[in-house]
């Protein structure tokens, strides 16, 4: 059994760290280098967009073919981790959410036609995108709670409904809407294809968050008539809940592998003050109480990787990896906040400051035990695993 990355991974990991060291973290000290929503000022970005592309680190996950890097879900995890041990690293190299879980899913399920229009230019960096799927009093871990609908019409469908934290809808273009079209339970949803610039449907707000915002914010829309033509129908009619799960299942894992990076980065940032600040005659890292705190969070990180590479592996072998994807989850939801908060306890009130991006990074963190699933949703999904497999539940391989 062999942990070690495949040598031109880690050639491709070894560049992107030294970008990011270089290039990225030393701007996270400048206020200029942030908008108003506490992100990557836009001006900033295009231009650290271009260097990324012309270092060839641009959308590692896409087919070579499409201008992307064309690593597999392994070598992204391993990539995904080093970008963001900078907050503005994901978006950076365009590995960021939703941008990242949308052009994965189109790329494997879109048509030809559908893939020139609507993915290639997320792809380039023209534009950005958002997935339109959680609802007021509706879905959010179950997408069988959709009441957004879309009725028949001459050549296409009508729109009507509501959705709500939608991230990057204020600055997104091309849109993967999911709405009913029948009460079947299994093959009642599909996925849409919309421009912005379509009439038939608004921005109601953008919703205040606790923590930093994704370009675009997390915004409530409404949809009053939106017409949408048969041909921008993303697979077919009635497979939009397949759909959601192919396309949660690899972005939930891309969360995982961003997650371990700025989990790393903040325990970094505490290594480095602990090893020099002294207390009553000692430095903190030689006290035991502090070792047993950085000790901790650094093992939880660890297992985090652990399963985040295993889940990777099995996708690249063929398999849907729901229940690695799901202990993924939780696991480095929990581990990411234990590494913030050890953090920020150890810096003391420079870690509560901005003096460092602790403080920012712990207000993002507390939303991971929620994105894409509730812990509590992950944990009932791999009691169900366990209930139907039994001793099998504990197999080696890629089965499962």
């Amino acid at each position: 059994m062999d942990f070690a990355l495949p040598p031109e991974i880690d050639a491709i990991r070894k560049r992107v760290r030294q970008f990011v060291d270089a290039r990225l973290i030393p701007l996270e000290a400048d206020r200029a280098s942030y908008d108003a929503h506490e992100n990557i000022h836009p001006d900033v970005l295009q231009r650290l967009r271009a260097e990324a592309k012309a270092e060839g680190l641009w959308a590692l996950q896409m087919p070579k073919a499409r201008g992307g890097g064309g690593l597999p879900v392994v070598g992204m995890a391993a990539c995904y981790e080093e970008m963001n041990r900078s907050i503005f690293g994901p978006v950076v190299f365009n590995s960021a959410a939703p941008d990242d879980g949308n052009m994965i899913v189109l790329e494997k399920v879109a048509t030809e036609a559908q893939k020139a229009r609507w993915l290639q230019p997320i792809v380039d960096g023209v534009v950005q995108s958002s997935f339109a799927m959680t609802e007021p009093d509706g879905c959010g871990s179950d997408p069988s709670l959709t009441y957004t609908r879309a009725e028949k019409v001459q050549g296409g469908w009508r729109v009507t409904g509501r959705k709500h934290y939608i991230t990057g809808a204020g600055e997104s273009k091309h849109f993967l809407l999911i709405a009913r079209t029948s009460d079947d339970d299994r093959r009642g949803l599909t996925c849409f294809l919309f421009h912005a610039d379509q009439p038939g449907w608004r921005i109601i707000r953008r919703i205040p968050i606790m923590g930093p915002e994704e370009h675009g914010g997390h915004c409530e829309i409404a949809f009053d008539g939106l017409e949408i033509p048969d041909e921008n129908v993303l697979m077919g009619v009635g497979d939009g809940l397949k759909l959601t799960q192919i396309r949660l299942g690899t972005a939930r894992l891309t969360h995982c592998m961003r997650w371990l990076g700025m989990g790393r980065r903040a325990l970094e940032i505490a290594m480095e003050r602990i090893a020099v600040r002294e207390s009553f005659g000692q430095k903190l890292i030689d006290r035991e109480s502090v070792q047993g705190l950085v000790g901790q969070a650094a093992m939880e990180l660890e297992i985090g990787r652990l399963l985040t590479m295993k889940a990777a592996w099995v996708l690249d072998q063929g398999g849907f990896a729901r229940k690695e994807v799901s202990m993924a989850k939780i696991v480095v939801a929990d581990a990411l906040h234990k590494s913030v908060d050890t953090a920020l306890q150890l810096l003391g009130a420079r870690g509560y400051s901005k003096d460092t991006p602790v403080e920012w990074m712990y207000r993002y963190a507390r939303q991971a035990r929620l994105v894409d699933g509730a812990s509590e949703v992950h944990r009932m999904v791999l009691a169900n695993f366990l209930r139907r497999e039994g001793r099998d539940f504990f197999q080696w391989g890629a089965h499962g």
